[in-house]
């Protein structure tokens, strides 16, 4: 590993090569906030999958782009006169300080993992400039598995919560029957007006159902996020399968009925896919 010395080397030397860049290279000059958005967005997300697939060659690579996309932030608002990386860096100090009493105040001494979480939220709310809501940081653009999962968390954080984790699978239930309703009453619609007021009553009631499934996974511990997408992989693994099964013999899926393509589908299953 590298001394302290080494990593203020590498980080001065990252800084001066995003300085040639965006002096010399036309189209890093070209770069704006706007532009650079997307691409951070899917920077973040080949990060998620580096650390989805324990990747560690990856995890290296996927951390250094994205760590180019702050500075390339700083170095544009450098540039409007806003601020510098440095102060960048200064106000996450302040703040890891400010939130860290435990730490670097010697308050509330003993504290566990769970103490501070539970007590974070309360910190920030006491920030200079931070958050005037507890829900207002959570960003709109965000996917909403990750959002309703924050936003769950952040309630508990103030004490909002279930008082027994398993009392979740009633809610869970009551906005199963719910949702069913709505889409037996769209089903039955015979009108379009009727059907599209049944059909926006049933994406509400199924966005609560899906939230209150969202909200069991967080109390058991589970990641609602990594959860679905281990079974996006799987339906992947065990459909391709069914489908290359299905060229060998050389037929098409769309002249299979649904009792052969799922004998397929079972036989890849028992295969461990």
């Amino acid at each position: 590993m590298n001394t302290i010395e080494q990593k203020l080397d590498a980080f001065s030397r990252a800084l001066q090569v995003m300085d040639r860049l965006r002096e010399e290279c036309p189209w890093n000059a070209a770069q704006t906030y706007d532009s650079l958005r997307p691409m951070t967005l899917e920077e973040a997300y080949e990060l998620s999958d580096a650390v989805l697939k324990k990747d560690f060659s990856a995890l290296e690579k996927e951390l250094g782009d994205v760590f180019l996309h702050v500075i390339f932030y700083a170095r544009i608002a450098q540039e409007e006169g806003r601020f510098d990386i440095a102060d960048v860096m200064n106000r996450l100090c302040e703040k890891m300080i400010f939130r860290h009493p435990h730490v670097f105040a010697k308050q509330d001494g003993g504290m566990t993992a769970q103490d501070v979480a539970d007590n974070w939220e309360m910190i920030k709310a006491k920030e200079k400039g931070g958050n005037k809501r507890i829900l207002s940081g959570i960003p709109d653009a965000m996917s909403p598995i990750l959002k309703a999962h924050a936003m769950q968390d952040k309630a508990r954080g103030v004490g909002f919560d279930w008082e027994e984790k398993q009392q979740v699978w009633d809610k869970v239930k009551e906005e199963q029957l719910e949702c069913e309703d709505e889409l037996k009453a769209m089903e039955a619609a015979r009108d379009e007006a009727a059907l599209a007021a049944a059909r926006d009553r049933a994406e509400e009631e199924m966005g609560d159902y899906l939230f209150a499934v969202v909200n069991a996974a967080r109390l058991y511990g589970i990641d609602p996020d990594k959860a679905l997408h281990r079974a996006c992989d799987k339906f992947r693994r065990r459909f391709t399968y069914l489908e290359e099964h299905t060229i060998r013999q050389g037929r098409d899926l769309h002249d299979m009925t649904l009792a052969e393509m799922d004998a397929i589908w079972d036989e890849g299953k028992a295969k461990g896919l």
